[in-house]
């Protein structure tokens, strides 16, 4: 009998044991064969979601369109810049017309965000913790080039990420498992070994699609909203999984 990518994460994730609950958070279970993890950046490692909804709000408005911000937020976050152009003004558009268009609105996003920058409450501490376990770190976004720049220019992340996909790489956006996929070949590690960390729906059905496990950092969706059989907790903040000796659950991988 043959399995599939997700039939192995899981299985690989194993029955739930030895669960520790973080403060306003799910239970952490266990997980075995570990061999990296791979982060969202935008509402995951930075707390920036709500200044893109600012800035969309502010783009909209630059360009004469109405609309409604948590709906376009609901169905956009996670997609790449282009598909998100294409989803706001209702119509296909060229390449260059589109990505023209992505620099304007992520200029005004990085020009509001940039002066009060702000990571996920204890993110910077739990990546040093990661790195100490001696696991592989990607960076699977939908963001383009600049605001990843951006956003490791102001985390001085030390060492860098060992990999990162991105949106405008011509690959598709979430919740196609594309980016997480590209993430982990680029570190050699199998999907099922890689866990990713995600705060948006999309983001945690890419990662089931691409046969990951995935943890919920619920900066502005319940736990709920991102919930599923290979999600292996839900917290608010990185100090909650450090707090639950989430890293000590952890069984490494060895290639």
């Amino acid at each position: 009998m043959t399995h599939s990518p997700i039939d192995e994460a899981l299985s690989a994730a194993g029955p739930p044991q030895g669960a520790k609950t973080p403060s306003g958070g799910s239970a952490v279970r266990e997980a075995t064969n570990v061999g990296a993890f791979i982060f969202d950046m935008d509402g995951t490692m930075i707390d920036s979601m709500g200044y893109h909804a600012q800035s969309w709000e502010l783009f909209a408005r630059q360009h004469g369109l109405s609309i409604e911000i948590d709906d376009l937020m609901r169905r956009t976050t996670g997609r790449t810049g282009a598909e998100c152009m294409c989803e706001l003004f209702q119509r296909d558009m060229a390449a260059d017309e589109a990505w023209a268009l992505i620099a304007e609105k992520e200029q005004l996003y990085r020009d509001i965000f940039g002066p009060i920058f702000a990571e996920v409450a204890g993110f910077s501490a739990f990546y040093a913790a990661t790195r100490s376990h001696g696991l592989n770190v990607g960076v699977g976004t939908a963001g383009d080039i600049h605001n990843v720049e951006f956003a490791l220019g102001h985390l001085k992340m030390n060492p860098p990420p060992d990999a990162i996909a991105r949106g405008d790489e011509g690959l598709t956006g979430k919740p196609t498992p594309a980016i997480f996929l590209a993430a982990a070949q680029r570190m050699d590690v199998l999907p099922a070994h890689c866990i990713v960390f995600e705060d948006a729906p999309f983001g945690i059905e890419a990662a089931r699609r691409a046969g990951m496990r995935a943890v919920a950092v619920c900066t502005g969706h319940s736990p709920e909203e991102l919930s599923g059989p290979h999600v292996l907790a839900a917290v608010r903040n990185y100090n909650e999984l450090l707090e639950s000796k989430f890293l000590e659950s952890l069984h490494v991988a060895t290639k």
